[in-house]
């Protein structure tokens, strides 16, 4: 997927996540999110931080909180939170047209939105049917990948079919579901492993 092709569905992701904002109650956005540790508002304070960030403001952020990753996202996450839902969807629409991003390939931030979407919108049974071309990029990308996430780790030795799109990979013990919980399941989120079946999904849990 061509750069202006990742940034139109980036912007798309978000704009959705705004509008999924914008229709929580109080109960919802105090509600634990898929990301350890983090509630629903504090997701999308991360969501709203990396949507804002610049390469320079990285980089101070990420020294102030020692070099340590966790540190940094949690910071950033706990910041923006504390605006408060309203100041939260007016922001996040803001960046419906932006490109700046951190350090990383534009990819990385449609999986941001698209992983975090789901952290968000899945404890809350909320649904959201992101276009195939932006799962397959996003799947693309987190089978290559261990930075920060180790989703090619995770992964090794396993193959992945997704029963909803034209994807697949690995080789070794099958492990079918829908697209967007396999990218959820290489991601780390055990939770996904319920809409997975075969062979391969006791050992891909044992990794996350």
């Amino acid at each position: 997927m061509k750069s202006e092709e990742v940034w139109k569905n980036v912007h798309s992701e978000r704009a959705a996540m705004a509008d999924t904002w914008a229709g929580l109650s109080a109960e919802q956005w105090a509600a634990a999110s898929w990301c350890d540790g983090w509630s629903v508002r504090d997701t999308a304070g991360h969501v709203l931080a990396s949507a804002e960030q610049t390469p320079p403001n990285f980089f101070k952020e990420l020294a102030g909180a020692g070099f340590k990753f966790n540190v940094f996202a949690d910071r950033g996450a706990k910041r923006l939170a504390a605006l408060g839902p309203d100041e939260l969807v007016r922001r996040l629409q803001a960046r419906t047209t932006t490109t700046n991003h951190p350090p990383g390939p534009t990819v990385t931030w449609l999986g941001e939105i698209v992983v975090h979407g789901e952290d968000i919108r899945r404890p809350l049974g909320l649904k959201r049917q992101v276009p195939e071309d932006a799962l397959v990029a996003v799947a693309d990308f987190y089978k290559n990948s261990n930075l920060l996430i180790g989703s090619k780790g995770r992964i090794a030795g396993l193959r992945l079919r997704a029963t909803d799109a034209e994807w697949a990979h690995g080789d070794g013990p099958e492990i079918t579901g829908p697209l967007s919980s396999l990218i959820l399941a290489m991601t780390g989120r055990k939770q996904a492993d319920a809409d997975l079946t075969g062979d391969g999904v006791a050992s891909l849990a044992s990794r996350a």
